[in-house]
Protein backbone atom coordinates (compact mmCIF):
# COMPACT_ATOMS: atom_id res chain seq x y z
CA UNK A 1 0.00 0.00 0.00
CA UNK A 2 1.42 3.28 -1.25
CA UNK A 3 2.46 5.56 1.91
CA UNK A 4 3.73 8.42 -0.80
CA UNK A 5 2.53 9.46 -4.12
CA UNK A 6 4.27 12.01 -6.15
CA UNK A 7 3.05 12.67 -9.11
CA UNK A 8 4.68 15.22 -12.00
CA UNK A 9 6.46 16.31 -9.60
CA UNK A 10 8.58 19.82 -10.67
CA UNK A 11 10.70 22.37 -9.34
CA UNK A 12 12.45 25.53 -11.10
CA UNK A 13 14.18 27.90 -9.36
CA UNK A 14 14.26 31.08 -11.18
CA UNK A 15 10.99 34.42 -11.68
CA UNK A 16 9.97 32.39 -14.99
CA UNK A 17 9.44 29.03 -14.33
CA UNK A 18 6.94 28.68 -17.46
CA UNK A 19 10.30 30.18 -20.34
CA UNK A 20 11.65 26.53 -18.61
CA UNK A 21 8.85 24.34 -18.71
CA UNK A 22 8.51 25.35 -22.42
CA UNK A 23 11.90 24.27 -23.33
CA UNK A 24 11.82 20.66 -20.81
CA UNK A 25 8.82 20.00 -22.67
CA UNK A 26 10.66 20.24 -26.27
CA UNK A 27 13.70 18.17 -25.08
CA UNK A 28 16.03 20.86 -24.11
CA UNK A 29 18.76 19.91 -21.12
CA UNK A 30 18.98 21.55 -17.79
CA UNK A 31 22.21 22.76 -18.71
CA UNK A 32 20.88 24.36 -22.01
CA UNK A 33 17.74 25.73 -20.02
CA UNK A 34 19.87 27.45 -17.91
CA UNK A 35 22.07 29.14 -20.82
CA UNK A 36 18.96 30.06 -22.54
CA UNK A 37 16.38 31.09 -19.71
CA UNK A 38 18.60 31.58 -16.49
CA UNK A 39 16.48 29.06 -14.81
CA UNK A 40 18.10 26.09 -12.90
CA UNK A 41 16.18 22.58 -12.83
CA UNK A 42 15.81 21.26 -10.10
CA UNK A 43 13.60 19.08 -10.58
CA UNK A 44 11.52 17.81 -13.64
CA UNK A 45 8.39 15.68 -14.02
CA UNK A 46 9.25 13.25 -11.11
CA UNK A 47 6.54 10.74 -10.61
CA UNK A 48 7.10 7.86 -8.20
CA UNK A 49 5.28 5.87 -4.76
CA UNK A 50 6.40 4.17 -2.07
CA UNK A 51 4.88 1.79 -0.38
CA UNK A 52 4.32 1.68 3.83
CA UNK A 53 7.46 0.16 5.88
CA UNK A 54 9.57 1.04 2.77
CA UNK A 55 12.93 1.97 2.37
CA UNK A 56 13.08 4.01 -1.05
CA UNK A 57 16.58 5.48 -1.88
CA UNK A 58 17.13 8.52 -4.20
CA UNK A 59 20.34 8.28 -5.75
CA UNK A 60 22.28 10.55 -7.93
CA UNK A 61 25.59 12.68 -8.27
CA UNK A 62 25.86 16.04 -7.06
CA UNK A 63 22.99 18.94 -8.48
CA UNK A 64 21.25 15.47 -9.65
CA UNK A 65 17.78 16.89 -7.98
CA UNK A 66 18.11 13.81 -5.10
CA UNK A 67 17.85 16.34 -2.13
CA UNK A 68 15.70 18.60 -4.05
CA UNK A 69 12.79 15.95 -3.89
CA UNK A 70 13.11 15.08 -0.42
CA UNK A 71 12.74 19.45 0.64
CA UNK A 72 9.37 19.52 -1.69
CA UNK A 73 8.07 16.16 0.23
CA UNK A 74 8.37 17.41 3.29
CA UNK A 75 7.82 21.65 2.07
CA UNK A 76 10.94 23.05 3.08
CA UNK A 77 10.97 23.79 -0.82
CA UNK A 78 7.67 23.98 -2.48
CA UNK A 79 7.49 22.36 -5.31
CA UNK A 80 7.02 24.69 -8.83
CA UNK A 81 4.50 21.50 -9.77
CA UNK A 82 3.08 18.61 -9.35
CA UNK A 83 1.15 16.81 -6.27
CA UNK A 84 2.31 15.33 -3.22
CA UNK A 85 0.36 12.78 -1.17
CA UNK A 86 1.32 11.21 2.09
CA UNK A 87 -1.28 8.82 3.76
CA UNK A 88 -4.44 10.64 3.20
CA UNK A 89 -3.07 14.17 2.92
CA UNK A 90 -2.07 16.16 0.16
CA UNK A 91 1.28 18.08 1.27
CA UNK A 92 1.53 19.79 -1.77
CA UNK A 93 -1.98 21.79 -0.95
CA UNK A 94 -1.14 22.15 2.90
CA UNK A 95 -1.71 25.87 4.20
CA UNK A 96 1.35 27.07 7.00
CA UNK A 97 -0.81 25.68 9.90
CA UNK A 98 -1.28 22.45 8.55
CA UNK A 99 2.33 22.23 7.43
CA UNK A 100 3.29 22.84 10.69
CA UNK A 101 1.13 19.76 12.12
CA UNK A 102 2.28 17.45 9.18
CA UNK A 103 5.99 17.89 10.42
CA UNK A 104 5.43 18.07 14.38
CA UNK A 105 3.46 14.76 14.43
CA UNK A 106 4.02 12.61 10.86
CA UNK A 107 7.28 13.30 9.57
CA UNK A 108 10.86 13.40 10.93
CA UNK A 109 14.05 14.19 9.14
CA UNK A 110 17.51 13.35 9.44
CA UNK A 111 20.06 15.61 8.01
CA UNK A 112 24.00 15.04 6.99
CA UNK A 113 25.39 17.40 9.54
CA UNK A 114 24.26 16.29 13.10
CA UNK A 115 22.48 19.15 14.15
CA UNK A 116 22.62 18.48 17.94
CA UNK A 117 22.73 21.37 20.91
CA UNK A 118 26.47 21.16 22.10
CA UNK A 119 24.83 22.83 25.26
CA UNK A 120 21.92 20.30 25.88
CA UNK A 121 22.18 16.60 27.28
CA UNK A 122 21.80 13.45 25.18
CA UNK A 123 18.86 13.07 26.26
CA UNK A 124 17.53 16.16 26.42
CA UNK A 125 18.69 16.50 22.51
CA UNK A 126 16.61 13.33 21.96
CA UNK A 127 13.87 15.00 23.54
CA UNK A 128 13.79 17.98 21.31
CA UNK A 129 10.69 17.07 18.96
CA UNK A 130 8.42 15.90 21.90
CA UNK A 131 9.15 19.08 23.20
CA UNK A 132 8.17 21.54 20.14
CA UNK A 133 4.93 18.96 20.61
CA UNK A 134 4.37 20.07 24.15
CA UNK A 135 4.81 17.08 25.97
CA UNK A 136 5.63 17.17 29.25
CA UNK A 137 9.46 16.35 30.94
CA UNK A 138 8.18 13.08 32.04
CA UNK A 139 6.77 11.72 28.90
CA UNK A 140 9.63 13.57 27.04
CA UNK A 141 12.14 12.12 29.09
CA UNK A 142 10.74 8.24 28.76
CA UNK A 143 10.31 8.48 25.03
CA UNK A 144 13.71 9.82 24.46
CA UNK A 145 15.34 6.94 26.76
CA UNK A 146 13.05 4.21 25.07
CA UNK A 147 14.61 5.84 21.33
CA UNK A 148 18.27 5.91 22.65
CA UNK A 149 18.01 2.28 23.39
CA UNK A 150 16.58 1.17 20.04
CA UNK A 151 19.53 2.99 18.83
CA UNK A 152 22.16 1.56 20.79
CA UNK A 153 22.89 4.30 23.64
CA UNK A 154 20.97 3.08 26.47
CA UNK A 155 23.14 4.56 29.44
CA UNK A 156 24.64 7.21 27.31
CA UNK A 157 21.63 10.49 28.01
CA UNK A 158 23.69 12.34 30.49
CA UNK A 159 26.67 12.53 28.26
CA UNK A 160 27.30 15.73 25.96
CA UNK A 161 27.58 15.66 22.35
CA UNK A 162 31.41 16.43 22.21
CA UNK A 163 31.75 13.29 24.68
CA UNK A 164 30.36 11.05 21.21
CA UNK A 165 32.04 9.82 18.55
CA UNK A 166 30.09 11.06 15.11
CA UNK A 167 28.63 7.94 14.21
CA UNK A 168 27.14 8.08 18.20
CA UNK A 169 26.31 11.36 17.43
CA UNK A 170 24.29 10.69 14.23
CA UNK A 171 22.35 7.93 16.60
CA UNK A 172 21.12 10.74 18.90
CA UNK A 173 20.02 12.24 15.59
CA UNK A 174 18.05 9.57 14.55
CA UNK A 175 16.87 8.59 17.88
CA UNK A 176 15.37 12.59 18.32
CA UNK A 177 13.13 11.55 15.21
CA UNK A 178 12.31 8.00 16.65
CA UNK A 179 11.12 9.50 19.96
CA UNK A 180 8.53 11.59 18.31
CA UNK A 181 7.12 8.37 16.74
CA UNK A 182 6.99 9.56 13.01
CA UNK A 183 5.04 8.09 9.98
CA UNK A 184 7.73 8.92 7.45
CA UNK A 185 11.23 9.04 8.66
CA UNK A 186 13.78 11.40 5.79
CA UNK A 187 16.52 10.87 5.44
CA UNK A 188 19.26 13.53 3.68
CA UNK A 189 22.96 12.19 2.95
CA UNK A 190 22.35 11.11 7.03
CA UNK A 191 25.95 8.85 6.69
CA UNK A 192 27.58 10.73 4.33
CA UNK A 193 29.92 12.94 6.91
CA UNK A 194 31.17 9.96 8.57
CA UNK A 195 34.26 7.74 7.91
CA UNK A 196 33.58 4.68 5.98
CA UNK A 197 33.86 2.35 8.55
CA UNK A 198 31.42 4.07 10.59
CA UNK A 199 29.21 4.83 7.66
CA UNK A 200 28.97 1.01 7.12
CA UNK A 201 28.19 0.34 10.82
CA UNK A 202 25.87 2.81 10.24
CA UNK A 203 24.00 1.12 7.49
CA UNK A 204 23.79 -2.21 9.39
CA UNK A 205 22.17 -0.47 12.01
CA UNK A 206 19.48 1.07 10.20
CA UNK A 207 18.93 -2.13 8.19
CA UNK A 208 18.34 -3.99 11.74
CA UNK A 209 16.66 -0.80 13.52
CA UNK A 210 14.21 -0.97 10.28
CA UNK A 211 13.59 -4.80 11.44
CA UNK A 212 12.59 -3.67 14.43
CA UNK A 213 10.54 -0.44 13.80
CA UNK A 214 9.38 -0.84 9.98
CA UNK A 215 9.01 3.10 9.50
CA UNK A 216 8.44 4.14 5.73
CA UNK A 217 11.85 5.97 5.17
CA UNK A 218 12.87 8.29 2.35
CA UNK A 219 17.31 8.11 2.33
CA UNK A 220 19.23 10.41 -0.24
CA UNK A 221 22.40 9.48 -1.13
CA UNK A 222 24.83 9.75 -3.37
CA UNK A 223 26.56 6.21 -2.66
CA UNK A 224 25.35 3.75 -5.43
CA UNK A 225 26.98 0.81 -2.42
CA UNK A 226 25.02 2.75 0.21
CA UNK A 227 22.04 2.69 -2.50
CA UNK A 228 21.72 -0.78 -3.23
CA UNK A 229 22.51 -2.46 0.38
CA UNK A 230 19.81 0.03 1.79
CA UNK A 231 17.08 0.06 -0.72
CA UNK A 232 14.42 -1.91 -1.36
CA UNK A 233 13.99 0.34 -4.50
CA UNK A 234 16.33 2.75 -5.95
CA UNK A 235 15.40 5.86 -8.18
CA UNK A 236 18.82 7.15 -9.87
CA UNK A 237 18.60 10.71 -10.90
CA UNK A 238 20.38 13.06 -13.32
CA UNK A 239 19.50 16.28 -14.34
CA UNK A 240 16.65 16.54 -11.92
CA UNK A 241 15.04 13.70 -13.73
CA UNK A 242 14.46 10.03 -12.65
CA UNK A 243 16.11 8.09 -15.62
CA UNK A 244 15.21 4.47 -13.49
CA UNK A 245 13.30 3.33 -10.55
CA UNK A 246 14.23 -0.56 -9.78
CA UNK A 247 15.22 -2.78 -7.07
CA UNK A 248 18.72 -3.03 -6.56
CA UNK A 249 19.63 -6.35 -8.56
CA UNK A 250 17.63 -4.85 -11.57
CA UNK A 251 19.52 -1.98 -11.49
CA UNK A 252 22.67 -4.11 -11.60
CA UNK A 253 21.24 -6.70 -14.15
CA UNK A 254 19.09 -4.51 -16.53
CA UNK A 255 20.37 -1.02 -16.85
CA UNK A 256 18.23 1.65 -18.19
CA UNK A 257 20.28 3.15 -20.35
CA UNK A 258 24.10 3.98 -20.75
CA UNK A 259 24.21 6.32 -17.76
CA UNK A 260 23.15 3.69 -15.23
CA UNK A 261 25.21 1.22 -16.52
CA UNK A 262 28.20 3.47 -16.71
CA UNK A 263 27.44 4.14 -13.30
CA UNK A 264 27.31 0.33 -11.89
CA UNK A 265 29.96 -1.23 -14.22
CA UNK A 266 32.51 -1.49 -11.07
CA UNK A 267 29.70 -2.64 -8.71
CA UNK A 268 30.96 -6.01 -6.67
CA UNK A 269 27.91 -8.16 -8.56
CA UNK A 270 28.36 -10.09 -4.95
CA UNK A 271 27.96 -8.08 -2.75
CA UNK A 272 24.46 -7.13 -4.39
CA UNK A 273 22.96 -10.30 -6.12
CA UNK A 274 20.73 -12.36 -3.73
CA UNK A 275 19.71 -16.41 -3.53
CA UNK A 276 16.29 -15.32 -5.42
CA UNK A 277 18.23 -14.02 -8.62
CA UNK A 278 20.21 -17.31 -8.85
CA UNK A 279 18.34 -20.18 -7.62
CA UNK A 280 16.75 -22.62 -9.88
CA UNK A 281 13.41 -24.35 -9.70
CA UNK A 282 13.89 -27.70 -8.28
CA UNK A 283 12.99 -30.25 -11.22
CA UNK A 284 11.64 -32.59 -8.99
CA UNK A 285 11.49 -33.33 -5.18
CA UNK A 286 10.59 -36.66 -2.90
CA UNK A 287 8.03 -36.77 -0.36
CA UNK A 288 8.98 -38.70 3.03
CA UNK A 289 6.26 -41.51 2.21
CA UNK A 290 8.25 -42.00 -0.99
CA UNK A 291 9.60 -45.69 -1.36
CA UNK A 292 13.72 -45.76 -1.93
CA UNK A 293 13.34 -46.90 -5.66
CA UNK A 294 10.84 -44.45 -5.73
CA UNK A 295 12.97 -41.57 -5.05
CA UNK A 296 16.28 -43.18 -6.97
CA UNK A 297 14.20 -43.46 -10.25
CA UNK A 298 13.32 -39.79 -9.68
CA UNK A 299 16.98 -38.98 -9.28
CA UNK A 300 17.83 -41.65 -12.42
CA UNK A 301 15.10 -39.09 -14.42
CA UNK A 302 16.53 -35.72 -13.42
CA UNK A 303 19.50 -36.58 -13.82
CA UNK A 304 20.84 -35.76 -10.02
CA UNK A 305 22.93 -37.32 -7.08
CA UNK A 306 20.04 -36.62 -4.52
CA UNK A 307 17.22 -34.83 -4.21
CA UNK A 308 15.54 -32.61 -1.94
CA UNK A 309 12.39 -34.30 0.50
CA UNK A 310 8.95 -31.83 0.93
CA UNK A 311 5.89 -32.48 3.02
CA UNK A 312 2.36 -31.67 1.47
CA UNK A 313 2.50 -28.19 2.31
CA UNK A 314 5.68 -27.34 0.38
CA UNK A 315 7.96 -27.56 3.34
CA UNK A 316 11.57 -28.20 3.86
CA UNK A 317 12.07 -31.63 5.60
CA UNK A 318 15.41 -32.83 4.19
CA UNK A 319 17.61 -34.01 1.23
CA UNK A 320 18.60 -37.67 0.29
CA UNK A 321 21.06 -38.83 -1.51
CA UNK A 322 21.42 -41.60 -4.17
CA UNK A 323 23.80 -44.15 -2.22
CA UNK A 324 21.25 -43.78 0.73
CA UNK A 325 18.48 -44.26 -1.10
CA UNK A 326 20.43 -47.49 -2.68
CA UNK A 327 21.27 -48.84 0.62
CA UNK A 328 18.16 -48.27 2.13
CA UNK A 329 16.25 -50.15 -1.06
CA UNK A 330 18.39 -52.87 -0.49
CA UNK A 331 16.93 -53.49 2.67
CA UNK A 332 13.62 -53.14 1.60
CA UNK A 333 12.85 -50.15 3.42
CA UNK A 334 9.14 -48.94 2.55
CA UNK A 335 9.77 -45.16 2.50
CA UNK A 336 12.75 -42.88 2.42
CA UNK A 337 11.81 -41.21 5.74
CA UNK A 338 14.54 -42.74 8.08
CA UNK A 339 17.33 -41.55 5.59
CA UNK A 340 16.30 -37.67 5.64
CA UNK A 341 19.24 -35.90 5.98
CA UNK A 342 18.22 -32.92 8.05
CA UNK A 343 21.08 -30.72 9.00
CA UNK A 344 21.49 -29.09 5.46
CA UNK A 345 22.40 -25.77 4.31
CA UNK A 346 19.33 -23.22 3.97
CA UNK A 347 19.16 -19.42 3.10
CA UNK A 348 16.73 -16.85 2.84
CA UNK A 349 15.93 -15.39 -0.75
CA UNK A 350 18.10 -11.90 0.26
CA UNK A 351 21.06 -13.74 1.09
CA UNK A 352 23.92 -12.22 -0.85
CA UNK A 353 25.72 -14.25 -2.89
CA UNK A 354 28.71 -12.97 -1.34
CA UNK A 355 27.47 -14.21 1.86
CA UNK A 356 27.16 -17.54 0.04
CA UNK A 357 30.60 -17.70 -1.25
CA UNK A 358 32.05 -18.00 2.43
CA UNK A 359 30.27 -21.32 2.95
CA UNK A 360 29.92 -22.47 0.04
CA UNK A 361 33.24 -24.35 0.14
CA UNK A 362 32.04 -26.78 2.73
CA UNK A 363 28.33 -27.77 1.50
CA UNK A 364 27.98 -31.28 0.68
CA UNK A 365 24.84 -30.63 -0.61
CA UNK A 366 22.65 -27.60 -2.87
CA UNK A 367 21.70 -24.95 -0.90
CA UNK A 368 17.68 -24.85 -0.29
CA UNK A 369 16.33 -21.68 -0.99
CA UNK A 370 13.47 -21.40 2.12
CA UNK A 371 10.95 -19.00 3.11
CA UNK A 372 9.93 -17.51 6.37
CA UNK A 373 7.64 -20.55 6.76
CA UNK A 374 10.46 -22.80 5.71
CA UNK A 375 8.58 -23.40 1.92
CA UNK A 376 11.26 -24.57 -0.63
CA UNK A 377 11.55 -22.03 -2.71
CA UNK A 378 14.31 -23.23 -5.08
CA UNK A 379 17.44 -24.36 -5.12
CA UNK A 380 21.33 -23.26 -5.87
CA UNK A 381 24.30 -25.31 -6.74
CA UNK A 382 27.90 -24.05 -6.81
CA UNK A 383 28.19 -23.75 -10.48
CA UNK A 384 24.95 -21.13 -10.39
CA UNK A 385 27.02 -18.74 -7.76
CA UNK A 386 29.38 -18.40 -10.77
CA UNK A 387 26.66 -18.61 -13.33
CA UNK A 388 24.93 -15.89 -11.78
CA UNK A 389 28.10 -13.47 -12.07
CA UNK A 390 28.94 -13.87 -15.26
CA UNK A 391 25.42 -14.30 -16.83
CA UNK A 392 25.56 -10.40 -17.89
CA UNK A 393 29.32 -10.51 -19.41
CA UNK A 394 28.22 -13.74 -21.09
CA UNK A 395 24.76 -11.71 -22.60
CA UNK A 396 27.66 -8.40 -23.82
CA UNK A 397 29.81 -11.00 -25.67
Amino acid sequence: MAKIMVENLSKIFGNNPDKAFALLEEGYTKDEVMEKTGQAVGVYNASFTVDKGEIFVIMGLSGSGKSTVIRCLNRLIDPTRGKIVIGDQEVSAMDADELREFRRHKQSMVFQRFALFPHRTVVENAAFGLEIQGSSKEEREKKAQDALELVGLKGWGSRYPDQLSGGMQQRVGLARCLAVDPEILFMDEAFSALDPLIRREMQDELLALQEKVGKTIVFITHDLDEALKLGDRVAIMKDGVIVQLDTPENILTRPANDYVAKFVEDVDLSKVLTAEGVMQSPRVVAYPKDGPRVALRKMKEAGISGIFVINRQGQLMGYVNAVDAKNAAEKEEPDISNIIEKDIPTVIPDTTINELFETAANASTPYAVIDEDKILKGIIVRGSLLAGLVKEASKDE
